[in-house]
């Protein structure tokens, strides 16, 4: 590769799992491709693979769409195997599928162990063997590589009435560190990004548009757009990142910096509805 574009992935395969959500992973997919990569884009939903993913490939990009559900032994393998028959060597993985359903917003004291289990599962189970899989690969062949897991500012400090997913996602930079030190000597890097409060689909369930509340609430006086945080995926997959593993970089515009974004009951200010405020206090 040439020393003066570092941030060429050429010749390189890359999966992105949780690719077709319409949000950060399908714009990882969309710019891991732009830079060169041959994306495997995974997702257990076809639907969403022929809206997100489809069009990216009628662009010209070089995209696989795959279905399948990682959070499965098949569906890892299935990925694995995509990623083997396609041209160019396997370098890295997006770990992108997680994310947690309102529903799951509640008091602790009223989490199920079904509850606990589901998001540990679609958050840090998946990450984990993907890139448990994606490792052995990459070691099977003696190549260097990059992965890189979505936490979550909710992993980085506290998630007051959301407790299992930022558990999960405070595991996630936990592995993360724990698989970078693990890998090092095979030049194999693995790093985190965890987003603030970013606009994507699914953060439009919950999340109102405040311009005011968003000033109060983050530094830089606004929410994260996906191609910021996608932007930061593609640094730490490249070469311009080479010296750097077990990182979790926050992607958050200095909300973390201010962590102001609490009302006086202790609930998010950007929960957008009173009334699922209130769902989520029930005892």
């Amino acid at each position: 590769m040439a020393s003066d574009n570092l941030l060429s992935l050429e010749r390189r395969v890359v999966i992105v799992a949780g690719a077709a959500g319409g949000g950060i992973g399908t714009t990882v997919t969309r710019l891991v491709a732009e830079a060169g990569a041959t994306v495997v884009a995974v997702s257990r939903s076809k639907e969403n693979l022929d809206d997100h993913i489809i069009p990216l490939v009628q662009q010209g990009l070089s995209i696989v769409p795959v279905a399948a559900d990682i959070a499965t032994e098949d569906g890892v393998a299935t990925a694995i195997e995509q990623a083997q028959r396609v041209d160019g060597d396997l370098h890295g993985l997006v770990n992108v599928a997680g994310g947690a359903a309102p529903e799951t917003w509640m008091p602790s004291t009223r989490v199920t162990r079904s509850n606990w289990r589901d998001l540990f599962t679609q958050n840090l189970e998946t990450a984990f063997f993907m890139s448990q899989a994606v490792a052995a690969e990459l070691k099977a062949h003696n190549r260097r590589g990059s992965i890189v897991s979505i936490s979550s500012i909710s992993g980085m400090n506290t998630a007051p009435f959301h407790i299992a997913y930022g558990t999960a996602k405070a595991a996630v930079a936990a592995m993360t560190r724990t698989m970078a030190v693990e890998l090092a000597l095979d030049d194999i890097r693995v790093n985190a990004v965890a987003p603030g409060v970013t606009a994507t689909p699914a953060s439009l369930t919950y999340v109102g548009e405040d311009a005011d509340r968003d000033r109060r609430a983050i530094a830089m006086g606004r929410r994260g757009r996906p191609e910021e945080i996608a932007g930061a995926i593609l640094f730490l997959l490249s070469d311009l990142s080479s010296y750097i593993t077990g990182q979790t970089l926050l992607v958050d515009g200095g909300l973390d910096l201010k962590w102001s974004h609490l009302d006086a009951d202790n609930t998010s200010l950007f929960l957008k509805d009173e009334s699922f405020r209130a769902a989520i206090r029930r005892p």
